[in-house]
């Protein structure tokens, strides 16, 4: 039992790291540059964005310790899915550093476009292991789906 304890703060903990890291780019800016950028009529408040991240990052936390404490016997399939998960987690972060840290709208949305095909790759990938843990990562799919749209009609209205 604590094993498992054990396994999922450490799966949630990844995923907080990587929000962290992310946040060492973005929190400087948000006061300085993001302020002075165009932004759509649809841009949510500054204050949701910490909230939303937090609860998505908590939710790959969850889905990664459904998947790592599996009895799934094809190991190599999940060692496989479980990189592919590591792979869209450090996309992740490289969007702060594109977006916010470089200040660049425009790579950061075609980088945010191979987050989004890495997020469903390991959606696709994770419902063969747990169907469960694989749902558990629609909300924030559905989530960057929109921050995709919100990059692209800044990247617009701005360069």
């Amino acid at each position: 039992m604590k094993s498992k304890t054990l396994k999922l703060i450490i799966s949630i903990l990844i995923c907080q790291f990587a929000g962290f890291l992310g946040s060492f780019f973005t929190t400087p800016k948000i006061a300085t540059w993001y302020q002075g950028v165009t932004k759509p009529s649809f841009n949510p408040p500054n204050y949701l964005f910490g909230p939303v991240w937090t609860i998505l990052f908590i939710l790959m936390g969850i889905s990664l310790y459904i998947i790592w404490t599996s009895k799934f016997k094809d190991r190599a399939y999940k060692k496989e899915v479980i990189i592919i998960f590591a792979i869209q987690l450090i996309l992740n972060i490289l969007w702060s550093i594109l977006f916010f840290g470089l200040e660049s709208p425009m790579f950061a949305f075609f980088e945010i476009m191979i987050l989004w095909i890495s997020i469903f790759a390991t959606i696709i990938g994770f419902y063969k292991i747990s169907r469960i843990a694989s749902l558990i990562l629609i909300p924030y799919i559905l989530w960057v789906s929109f921050a995709s749209v919100l990059n692209f009609f800044i990247w617009k209205l701005n360069f």
